[in-house]
């Protein structure tokens, strides 16, 4: 090789839309509603996070082949929040040859840092940029919203889960995965057409991947205290036995894998694994966090200061 020169790899401009206007949890609007967001100091309703992740398989597969999609992982830190109308850009820097993690990032067409990350290729994933941020935390001196969790809490009850092109999925995720792939950055027909797939039949996006282990959170019946509003402030999605398939029933179980506390938020990691429909073969997992506002909590400060 004549030279050690380091090589990126880019995407293309994309702008994201905005799919969650009209999400509702917990009896009230979420961050992405523009009158909530501008509420809590922010000047729009955010994009989804996990929505930036589709920016990056066409690079993950050019680096790692069709296996990416089997045994890869990303795992990302949200940096800023993206608002419709904004376009983004993904970045991977080439790995050496043999190498099976990589570090990856997008920005803003002005060069804002929008999400680092880790991609890696299984199943020896080395630690990922999400399990070294968890092992930095340190334990939250007071809880408020979040007193009643515990680390190793386990959700109420197994959850049965798909994802069928029409399907609405729910209030947490008003809109269908054809609605999305209408507006989806980086579209394929393995997401939609059985035969174009390697694998016989249609995979999950990505960012889809986030709505399939969502949607059906409220079963897990996590004692929270409300009403607050959260963001996603990390995410890692990992694929051991995949891809996921469309219209493939699964089941999820779920585990609090850590608890932190910053200036603004109250956070608690979940770690969320999907099986087969037996509930014996682990196919992926999520892991997030979910990080509550403080400020839209209504009885913080009281108690908080007392």
């Amino acid at each position: 090789m004549s030279f050690d020169t380091p090589l990126i790899l880019s995407g293309p401009l994309r702008g994201p839309r905005q799919m969650l206007a009209d999400q509702e949890y917990g009896g009230h609007s979420s961050i992405h509603d523009d009158a909530m967001a501008e509420k809590l100091g922010f000047r729009a309703g955010p994009i989804e996070g996990p929505t930036h992740f589709s920016l990056f398989p066409p690079l993950l597969e050019k680096i790692w082949g069709q296996a990416w999609f089997e045994r890869g992982c990303l795992s990302s830190h949200y940096l800023n929040m993206v608002i419709e109308g904004e376009e983004v850009r993904a970045f991977a820097a080439w790995p050496a040859e043999g190498a099976t993690t990589t570090r990856v990032w997008a920005e803003k067409a002005d060069g804002t840092p929008v999400l680092e990350a880790s991609a890696s290729l299984g199943p020896d994933h080395g630690p990922t940029l999400l399990e070294q941020r968890m092992a930095q935390l340190r334990p939250p001196e007071k809880l408020l919203i979040l007193e009643d969790l515990t680390v190793g809490m386990k959700g109420a009850r197994d959850e049965a889960v798909r994802m069928d092109p029409d399907q609405n999925m729910g209030a947490l995720y008003p809109f269908s995965l054809n609605q999305k792939l209408a507006a989806i950055t980086e579209t394929s027909p393995w997401y939609s057409d059985a035969k174009a797939s390697p694998w016989g039949r249609a995979i999950i996006p990505l960012e889809m991947v986030s709505v399939l282990a969502e949607y059906s959170s409220r079963q897990a019946e996590f004692p929270v205290k409300g009403p607050a509003v959260g963001l996603f402030a990390d995410q890692e999605i990992r694929m051991i036995d995949g891809p996921l398939f469309v219209g493939e029933d699964y089941v999820i179980r779920r585990e609090i894998a850590a608890l932190a506390e910053s200036r603004r938020t109250e956070s608690y990691w979940v770690r969320t694994k999907i099986y087969d429909a037996t509930g014996a073969v682990l196919k992926a997992e999520m892991l997030l966090n979910h990080a509550t506002l403080k400020d839209s909590y209504a009885g913080y400060a009281q108690p908080a200061s007392a």
